[in-house]
């Protein structure tokens, strides 16, 4: 369902919560809040230039309340300002790929998802899975919870699933609004195509009504023309294209980062990821940081609204529990 864009309620909601001139140092901050700020003021931005652009935070379910409790109120001015939220491993893949997410777990995903869903945000899951009937399963059982589901059966996102052979609920019909989509393909990273056009053949093949991928082939940004290949379905359908974006953490690999730059300088840049080899945890909330990201003509966002993307699939959205 479309939703109406109340751009002087978020305003204030971003604008009141945030204090530039506190001492980072401190750390005395409400880190769910400056996420949910930090969610806004790109949503704010990319809709002021396309009203239609979509915004999907993945992880970080917690946001979806106001106290960041399984039970509590809806936060509206954040739910307002996304239009979906992805989240891994709901019922494959939480503790080990190919295997089931424990009931416990998927329990309390599930009811942060609901209130999203309740509040007219779509649910978008990605469930690590390779055996097929436990591909099955996680199509099954997304689809009768009203989500948007992609069984990956390679963690890297690196490749189109063979199986099933066609997209789940696979239909032709011109996908204009995520609320109209059945299906999506996560293929983040090309390193198994030896160039943009094997990429952009290899996705026109196929019939997923969403495709979210990374706005960069090697160091090369995807033009508007090649986009626009990209959202065409093989059967004749349309497609959305989203763009993948990491917000919670910077990359070594990507345009921005300058060569001098480690731990600590700039000072927004905290730790590197142990898990990820290249990725640095920063102070998500530093402005420096943020126009990186959004807000001006050389920022992410502005390429990847520029390139003709239909939205953005935002990263690294659960920062706040590194800093908790």
């Amino acid at each position: 369902m479309k939703k109406i864009f109340l751009f002087s309620v978020l305003f204030i909601f971003l604008f009141s919560c945030t204090d530039d001139n506190e001492d980072d140092n401190s750390y005395d901050k409400d880190f769910k809040q400056e996420m949910r700020n930090f969610v806004i003021g790109i949503s704010t931005y990319a809709k002021t230039i396309n009203p239609d652009f979509v915004i999907i935070p993945q992880n970080g379910q917690e946001l979806a309340t106001m106290d960041g409790e399984e039970f509590g109120d809806a936060c509206l001015a954040y739910l307002t300002a996304i239009d979906g939220v992805g989240r891994e491993d709901l019922f494959f893949g939480y503790d080990n790929d190919d295997v089931a997410t424990p009931s416990s777990d998927r329990s309390y995903m599930i009811s942060f998802l609901d209130v999203c869903e309740n509040n007219d945000v779509e649910v978008l899951t990605t469930d690590y899975c390779w055996t097929q009937s436990k591909m099955d399963d996680s199509y099954t059982q997304n689809n009768a919870k009203g989500y948007i589901s992609f069984a990956a059966p390679e963690r890297e996102l690196n490749i189109i699933p063979t199986y099933p052979a066609n997209p789940y609920n696979v239909n032709s019909s011109i996908i204009t609004t995520l609320a109209e989509a059945k299906n999506f393909l996560y293929l983040l990273n090309p390193e198994n195509f030896v160039s943009k056009q094997e990429f952009i053949t290899a996705i026109a093949s196929t019939n997923y009504d969403v495709l979210i991928m990374d706005c960069f082939f090697d160091d090369a940004l995807f033009t508007s023309a090649e986009i626009t290949q990209l959202k065409s379905k093989q059967n004749g359908g349309q497609r959305l294209v989203i763009s993948y974006m990491s917000i919670g953490e910077a990359e070594d690999y990507r345009y921005y980062w300058q060569s001098e730059w480690k731990v600590g300088s700039p000072s927004w840049i905290k730790k590197e990821n142990p898990d990820w080899e290249g990725n640095y945890k920063v102070l998500y909330w530093d402005t420096n940081w943020q126009s990186i990201i959004y807000g001006n003509n050389e920022s992410y966002l502005k390429k990847i609204l520029d390139a003709g993307f239909d939205g953005v699939y935002l990263d690294i959205i659960d920062a706040f529990e590194y800093f908790e």
